[in-house]
C-alpha cells in the first residue's frame, strides 16, 4: 500500500481451556517457534513471546491490514493442532476462548518486551487473575467478571 505508514504494537494475552497448566518448560521453545511463525506468515512482526503453563504474552506489531481477532483465531487454531500432532500436551489441549490485546506505543517497547520475557518470575509473586486484572483496570478496559477466563485460584 503506497503512502501508508503505520506504528501499531499490541500485547496479545490468552489462556488454555480451563486453565489447565498443559504448555511443559521442555516444549515452551517449540511452541514459541511455532506461534512465532504464524505471526510472521501474517506478515506482522512478533516482538515477545512467552508461554507460561497456562497462558501466553505476545507482542506484536502489526502491518495495517491485518486484524487482531484474526490473528489471534489463525493462533490458537493452528497452534492448538500443533500441539496435539506432536504431543506437547495432553489431547485435550484448547485455548480458552476471548483474548485481550492492549496496545502501546513504539518508546514502551522495550519495558514491554522485558515484561513478557520476564513472566515466571512475576508469577512468583502475581496471579494470572491478579495481572489479567490490572490489564484491563490500567488500560481502562470496561469489562464484566463474569465473562473473563475461568479462573482458577492456587
Amino acid at each position: 500500500m503506497p503512502n501508508t505508514y503505520t506504528q501499531l504494537y499490541a500485547q496479545l494475552v490468552f489462556a488454555v481451556k480451563g486453565r489447565q497448566a498443559l504448555i511443559q518448560k521442555q516444549h515452551r521453545e517449540q511452541i514459541h517457534r511455532y506461534i512465532t511463525g504464524i505471526v510472521q506468515k501474517r506478515g506482522h512482526k512478533m516482538l515477545a513471546i512467552f508461554c507460561m503453563p497456562d497462558h501466553v504474552h505476545i507482542l506484536v506489531g502489526f502491518k495495517p491490514t491485518g486484524s487482531i481477532s484474526d490473528l489471534v483465531r489463525d493462533i490458537k487454531t493452528n497452534s492448538t493442532i500443533f500441539i496435539k500432532k506432536n504431543q506437547l500436551a495432553s489431547s485435550s489441549f484448547a485455548w480458552q476462548e476471548g483474548f485481550g490485546a492492549f496496545s502501546y506505543a513504539h518508546s514502551q517497547l522495550d519495558s514491554v518486551c522485558k515484561y513478557i520475557l520476564n513472566q515466571e518470575e512475576r508469577h512468583r509473586n502475581r496471579s494470572f487473575k491478579q495481572e489479567y486484572l490490572s490489564f484491563l483496570e490500567k488500560f481502562e478496559v470496561p469489562h464484566e467478571e463474569r465473562y473473563l477466563f475461568e479462573w482458577l485460584e492456587y
